[in-house]
């Protein structure tokens, strides 16, 4: 069986860091996914309930803000409940197992959505940044 969710999208909303009775880490966001077809000239969009847990929670939380594009892959998982009238309903969400950015830097803010400065990279990184990787003894690690 298989059960695989691919989708990518803007936040509705800055998603928040929860934290559960046993001190695991919950965030759960909606994306906003414009469909691929037009209907009278407009696109229709969806929006898709994610929840993230543990360390991606903790991810998506510190780096992602409203109106951000963010990539998630997943699962999908339906459960049952009875609302405050008495009807029984079924949710749907996507349990997210990895979590990456999308777009450019100049949408993000360049900042990584937070205070933090971009980690070292060629891109931005100064000679002084690396370090010389002495020379081959001939020995391989595996």
């Amino acid at each position: 069986m298989l059960n695989v969710v691919a989708i990518m999208g803007r936040l509705v909303a800055t998603p928040e860091l929860k934290t559960t009775n046993t001190g695991t880490n919950v965030c759960s966001f909606t994306v906003a996914i414009d469909r691929n077809y037009a209907s009278n000239g407009e696109r229709p969009t969806d929006f898709i309930n994610v929840t993230a847990w543990r360390q991606t929670a903790k991810f998506v939380c510190d780096y992602f803000r409203k109106g951000q594009m963010i990539a998630v892959n997943g699962s999908l998982q339906s459960r049952q409940y009875t609302d405050k009238d008495g009807n029984k309903r079924t949710a749907y969400e996507v349990v997210a197992d990895n979590v990456s950015f999308c777009g450019s830097k100049s949408e993000s803010g360049g900042n990584y959505g937070g205070s933090q400065e971009a980690p070292a990279s060629f891109s931005n990184a100064d000679a002084g940044d690396f370090v010389e990787i002495a020379a081959d003894d001939g020995d391989y690690p595996f």
